[in-house]
């Protein structure tokens, strides 16, 4: 794999399985060229407690977790932890050992059916889901090393749309975090995203009472790449529970700004000064915190 991190141009023909791959592959390219030229001791302050070491060995294991998952057809959960991943008992991964990962689970992505059962944490049990989780598990942590530098990241508005959203696809059952959010006993509460980005999704936002009506969670391909609508409205229920559905509506609190600043925020890196909050701000602020990856 290349260590080259000008990201490629996708063809608009591309199917959303080859945009993901060609993501995982540009955007692990440029953590390993941001890395190359940087102290490991560098604190990650979106990541308390980890430094670029950390960050890089993080990414690499996670590599190496998945492709162990597909190699074995695991339908239980294993931990990263207990996946070898090459380096010897404290080690720390470098951005060579970052690139060959990446390399050896891009191939296994290309080399497996897409429909193959296998145990993932979010909405879908299939291969399939991995690609797009770690495309975007590879843009936030690039994200995590730009923020560590003094570098400002740059999303184009398409991909943090579909970051979003895949994100907001499996947070509902990522249970680590609804067992969080049963902490806020806010069953009923709603929160509203909107992405601003000119684009057809742009239409006012409204905080208020919900309207009724939240139920169901978006499936695993609703709303990606060009289907994408721009908003959200997050619903919880009892016991941490969360449903997410698409589109326009009125919530206890809502969030407008730019789909590169959302991200950063519902990622619980940073709150831009360009987001708009309407609402209950107290209660966006405690989500958040027990939301965050």
């Amino acid at each position: 794999m290349s260590a080259d991190s000008r990201p490629t141009d996708i063809s608009p023909s591309a199917g959303p399985a080859e945009t993901h791959l060609i993501r995982i592959r540009d955007e692990t390219a440029r953590l390993a060229e941001l890395l190359a030229g940087a102290d490991p001791g560098t604190p990650v302050p979106t990541c308390p407690g980890w430094t670029l070491s950390d960050l890089v060995t993080h990414v690499g294991s996670t590599h190496r977790w998945v492709i162990h998952i597909f190699r074995h057809r695991l339908q239980e959960r294993i931990w990263s932890r207990e996946v070898p991943n090459g380096l010897a008992e404290g080690q720390s991964g470098d951005p060579a050992w970052l690139a060959d990962g990446a390399g050896s689970l891009l191939a296994t992505l290309r080399s497996t059916d897409p429909d193959l059962p296998v145990w993932t944490w979010g909405h879908g049990r299939s291969a399939a889901w991995w690609t797009r989780r770690m495309a975007y598990e590879a843009l936030v942590h690039r994200i995590d090393a730009e923020l560590a530098l003094g570098v400002e990241p740059d999303v184009p508005p398409a991909v943090a749309l579909d970051a979003i959203d895949e994100l907001l696809t499996n947070l509902p059952y990522a249970r680590w975090v609804t067992h969080r959010l049963a902490e806020l006993d806010a069953a009923g509460a709603t929160l509203h995203l909107h992405a601003t980005d000119p684009g057809p999704h742009d239409h006012p936002t409204e905080a208020g009472p919900p309207r009724g009506g939240f139920g169901g969670d978006v499936s695993p391909g609703e709303g990606t790449q060009s289907g994408i609508t721009g908003e959200w409205t997050l619903t919880q229920g009892a016991d941490g529970a969360l449903t997410c559905v698409h589109g326009h509506d009125k919530a206890d609190v809502a969030v407008r700004g730019p789909a590169k600043d959302l991200l950063l925020m519902v990622y619980g890196r940073r709150f831009a000064d360009t987001l708009t909050v309407h609402g209950d701000r107290a209660f966006l602020d405690r989500w958040l915190e027990k939301a965050a990856l």
